[in-house]
């Protein structure tokens, strides 16, 4: 039986002859999707370009970096945003937070479900002395009240993500919160991954100017590797201790002296040095794609949710003990971002068995997902929670 999203993932699929989407059961989509194959001939065109021009290719690999930001721009409605580039989220995390004053103010408001380059350096933080507090995150009302309990004058940073890469689960307090944390002058740091074309969001309507935003390229956006940014507001005042000469171009030339180290008013306030260029050009093949074939940000919203309630309802045909497996994720589709997200004491065997029979998941700790993607159809959904039923009746 055709569903509605099967028109558009069947336009898609021909475009992405390469990863062989239309004969494969891809589900990690919430963890790496495939590239269309405009994104090799990106590739393609940065060696050619590399041959050719040598150490003056740099201006033609930030004009890439450029359409990334615009992207971006447009899909956030952000006009007045920065946004830097760097290889992983991680090297930006910690340029920001070496930006903050944790001598005097020693904590940081962080939750429960924080995906691991957050939680892990927050607890290795904690280790160190730092006051990180970790809120429980599975109700947005009691979170909301709980971080304006916890605001005081020695708060450096609330740090929190807006979808929940466990359970695929929104964060529908994130204006409230971060207006709280702008009426108390603390800065906000959302990491947005599973946020990023899959649930717009208008950071001008929602208020979120001064707030900094965590995006990566690897997922749902379909820009792989080293194609992350932090958005950070322009007056941002912020002076990261961890730098990188690619933070201040326009001083590179000047006499070394002893005044404070200054910054760019560009968009790279927060990168490191020299990265590998190759992978802005297949993203912004990939950018232009998206653009061409009309994947707006209403359209993906869109398709996911009407892929995510079409694999619930599969899932729920299954009628499966809950002793076996279960929603690990019982909110409505509007509260719910890109992927299915079931609870299982089994989830790893789940996953191992699943893959060993074609059908791509993903599992962390009792969590197996199911990623689908805009080129993912309602067959191919209906072939992997089959699957999934055979396999899970084995325990």
């Amino acid at each position: 039986m055709m569903q509605e999203f099967d028109k558009l993932a069947q336009s898609l699929q021909p475009h992405y002859s390469h990863f062989n989407v239309s004969a494969r059961l891809l589900f990690t989509g919430h963890s790496h999707q495939a590239w269309p194959d405009v994104a090799f001939d990106g590739v393609r065109q940065y060696m050619q370009l590399a041959a050719d021009q040598v150490d003056t290719k740099w201006s033609a690999a930030f004009e890439k970096t450029e359409v990334l930001r615009s992207y971006l721009r447009n899909y956030y409605d952000d006009p007045t945003g920065k946004y830097c580039r760097e290889q992983n989220t991680h090297v930006l995390m910690i340029s920001w937070l070496s930006s903050l004053n944790l001598k005097e103010k020693p904590k940081i408001i962080t939750t429960t479900g924080e995906f691991h380059s957050m939680y892990r350096q927050l607890r290795r933080y904690r280790e160190e002395g730092y006051d990180i507090v970790f809120l429980p995150h599975e109700d947005d009302d009691q979170l909301l009240s709980a971080i304006k309990e916890e605001m005081d004058d020695r708060t450096a940073a609330v740090m929190l993500s807006r979808i929940y890469f466990e359970t695929s689960e929104i964060n529908t307090r994130i204006s409230e919160i971060a207006a709280a944390t702008k009426k108390a002058g603390i800065p906000l740091l959302i990491d947005d991954y599973h946020g990023t074309n899959v649930v717009p969001l208008s950071i001008t309507d929602e208020g979120l100017e001064h707030c900094y935003v965590l995006i990566g390229g690897y997922k749902y956006l379909q820009w792989g590797e080293a194609n992350c940014f932090l958005r950070y507001p322009s007056d941002c005042e912020l002076r990261p201790a961890v730098t990188g000469w690619f933070a201040s171009f326009d001083t590179l030339d000047e006499p070394r002296d002893d005044k404070p180290v200054s910054f760019d008013d560009g968009d790279q306030k927060f990168a490191s040095g020299t990265y590998d260029p190759i992978s802005q050009f297949r993203a912004a093949a990939v950018a232009n794609f998206f653009q061409k074939m009309g994947l707006s940000p209403e359209t993906l919203r869109r398709q996911y949710s009407d892929q995510v309630s079409y694999l619930r309802d599969l899932f729920d045909e299954q009628s499966f003990s809950k002793d076996l497996i279960q929603h690990a994720n019982s909110r409505p589709i509007e509260e719910t971002g890109g992927f299915l997200a079931l609870k299982s004491p089994h989830a790893r065997e789940i996953r191992a068995q699943l893959l060993s029979q074609g059908v791509f998941t993903d599992a962390r700790g009792d969590i197996i997902r199911f990623g689908p993607a805009p080129y993912t159809t309602a067959e191919q959904c209906r072939q992997a929670i089959q699957k999934l039923g055979e396999v899970v009746r084995e325990f």
